[in-house]
């Protein structure tokens, strides 16, 4: 990225040196722009943030009750050194948001993580047209392709339904901060009670704070009788897959809800009995969506898949070119957020990178 660019790359993260700030900067920084929460657009120490409204009380959780936010509304826009910034919804978590930054004319926009579902629990992703989008790209192969919401909670209600009547709890591992109250607000609640982890109970506070009606969930008791788990749904961070806290439980099944779980070999590698194709993320088409909708003629790809991505675009005659990141992908073994370190001994087949009509494997077996 030329030195005379709107946003460069630099050791500490994108930077706007016309404003003097950052974009979701990896380093401690004078004034940070945060498109979500998840800790790798997110990192503490910095002397000031900006943020959505929306995503204000779940931003302050994890930066820390010192850490001094300002907050806007989604399409504000102010001015930063003479650059102006506003926030528009991404539809990745609660509070995400797209960076749209203007300067003499030039118009850039930074997607942060986005999807194109509606979800229950956040804004809807909105266009945005620039001259230069800086896309995510963590599931950029043409074989990621979701299937209908409706049907992948169809699903969850069916295996826990099933937990129920066989008398089992049923364990569904979802990332703390999106994903667990994204679960939580498709569910069918009168199957049974349903218990969160204290991260995900923490993270489920601050969603309730900012507005968003959440099913009543109880945290596990340590001193619990096993039977009074049977029926229940428990949701947890994937970090507790395999740990002790699991076994006071008793008979569990257990399932992973991730854009990952296309493939069978995913699920067997998480040594889980269920895996649900659920991501808070863009699929192929969706990304291609958002780019063209964007009108952008220059697109910088980032995270995740980017050389498909890149040459695809390339090839319709959009300027492309991949945009340095430390995180590449979505670790499925983190408590954190997907995106925070990928795992270097898993990707999904890249054999499927030029056929785009190739439909995946769900990776399910009718259990």
């Amino acid at each position: 990225m030329s030195t005379d660019a709107l946003l460069q790359e630099t050791p500490a993260g994108l930077y706007c040196s016309a404003g003097d700030f950052y974009i979701d900067p990896w380093k401690k920084v004078a004034r940070a722009v945060i498109t979500h929460a998840h800790s790798d657009h997110a990192r503490p120490g910095s002397e000031r943030y900006l943020t959505t409204t929306d995503g204000r009380h779940v931003l302050q959780s994890r930066m820390g009750p010192a850490a001094v936010i300002d907050a806007i509304d989604y399409g504000t826009e102010i001015l930063i050194n003479g650059v102006r910034v506003s926030l528009f919804p991404a539809g990745h978590v609660l509070g995400s948001a797209q960076v749209r930054v203007e300067y003499r004319g030039e118009v850039w926009v930074v997607s942060g993580d986005y999807k194109m579902t509606a979800d229950a629990t956040c804004r809807t992703f909105e266009p945005v047209v620039c001259h230069t989008f800086i896309t995510e790209c963590t599931f950029g192969l043409p074989i990621c392709r979701w299937p209908a919401q409706d049907e992948v909670f169809a699903e969850v209600n069916r295996w826990w339904r099933r937990c129920r009547d066989e008398q089992r709890t049923a364990v569904i591992m979802a990332y703390s901060l999106g994903k667990a109250q994204r679960i939580l607000a498709g569910v069918d609640r009168s199957i049974g009670r349903i218990f969160c982890h204290s991260a995900v109970e923490q993270v489920n506070r601050d969603y309730r704070q900012s507005g968003i009606p959440l099913p009543e969930t109880e945290l596990p008791g340590s001193n619990s009788n096993r039977t009074a788990w049977e029926g229940a749904l428990v949701i947890a961070p994937p970090a507790a897959a395999g740990s002790p806290w699991l076994k006071k439980f008793g008979d569990v099944s257990t399932a992973i809800a991730s854009g990952w779980m296309l493939t069978r070999g995913a699920r067997r590698w998480q040594s889980v009995d269920r895996g649900f194709v659920l991501s808070d993320h863009a699929d192929w088409p969706g990304l291609l969506q958002a780019i063209r909708s964007s009108e952008a003629g220059q697109v910088l790809v980032t995270h995740g898949h980017t050389a498909p991505m890149v040459r695809w675009l390339n090839e319709q005659g959009i300027s492309s070119r991949s945009l340095n990141t430390r995180f590449r992908g979505e670790r499925l073994s983190s408590d954190e957020d997907p995106e925070s370190l990928p795992d270097p001994d898993f990707v999904l087949p890249t054999d499927s990178t030029d056929a785009p009509d190739k439909r995946p494997d769900s990776g399910e077996t009718g259990q």
